[in-house]
């Protein structure tokens, strides 16, 4: 029998999840994602795109789709979503699984300001000259209201709502290099960054130049993750989750 899998993507666990599903005969694999970026890097096998219409829509999709498992591997600050999929998978009856990477572990040499969330970040930052703010678009218009620091703001898309009055937009795509981001804060003069405990290696390049440069960096803290589901922090530990469930 097929198992028929949901998987909450748009990070590089659910790309390799959803390849290593797809490539067994045994699983039926549907990824979705928000929509947010406007050119995403899609994983292989059935893509759809957008919303869900809330935790009634997601439950309803579930049922009418008749979704075996669903595994929520979205970015561990989709914290809506997140909630959503615990909601709707647990009145659907439907076992779900979140994935998280374990956020960045701390070095000697840091300087980090944990904050928890971007309202804090947004005052934290008021403190200083020159940031480099990396937290994706639509958190900006939290430090919109800041008139002292001037920012640098990378994002892959354009943000959305207001901006801060004195910033520079850079529109890229990681991940970057030691040696990049290093000049990057040595070109701007950046005297702190901000970003999110995201996690993984493909951005962290960012906080080891900073620490080169003996910069601060201030940390916005994970949402936490709903509870009454299981967890794993890897895609090896997801895939032995997926073989166990399928064949319960």
């Amino acid at each position: 029998m097929t198992v028929k899998v949901l998987i909450l993507g748009g990070t590089r666990e659910a790309r390799e999840l959803a390849g290593l599903a797809t490539g067994d005969p045994g699983f039926e694999v549907v990824s979705s994602l928000a929509g947010r970026v406007r050119d995403p890097v899609l994983p292989v096998g059935e893509v759809r795109i957008g919303g869900f219409g809330g935790t009634e829509g997601l439950r309803k999709w579930l049922a009418d789709n008749d979704i075996d498992l669903v595994v929520d591997a979205t970015h561990p600050f989709a914290g809506t979503i997140s909630a959503h999929a615990a909601q709707a998978a647990g009145s659907a009856g439907v076992p779900l699984l979140h994935v998280r990477r374990p956020g960045w572990a701390e070095h000697p040499d840091d300087h980090r300001l944990r904050v928890p969330d971007l309202p804090a970040a947004a005052r934290t930052a008021a403190g200083y000259e020159r940031v480099f703010l990396t937290i994706g678009r639509q958190g900006v218009a939290h430090f919109a209201g800041l008139t002292r620091p001037w920012f640098l703001i990378r994002a892959i898309d354009p943000p959305t709502g207001e901006v801060p009055p004195h910033h520079l937009l850079l529109l890229a795509r990681g991940p970057f290099t030691v040696d990049t981001e290093f000049e990057l804060l040595r070109e701007h003069r950046i005297d702190a960054l901000v970003t999110k405990d995201s996690g993984g290696g493909l951005t962290e390049a960012k906080l080891i130049a900073a620490r080169r440069r003996g910069i601060p960096v201030i940390l916005v803290d994970r949402p936490p993750v709903p509870a009454g589901a299981d967890r794993a922090e890897t895609v090896a530990a997801a895939w032995r989750w997926l073989r166990q469930r399928s064949q319960i």
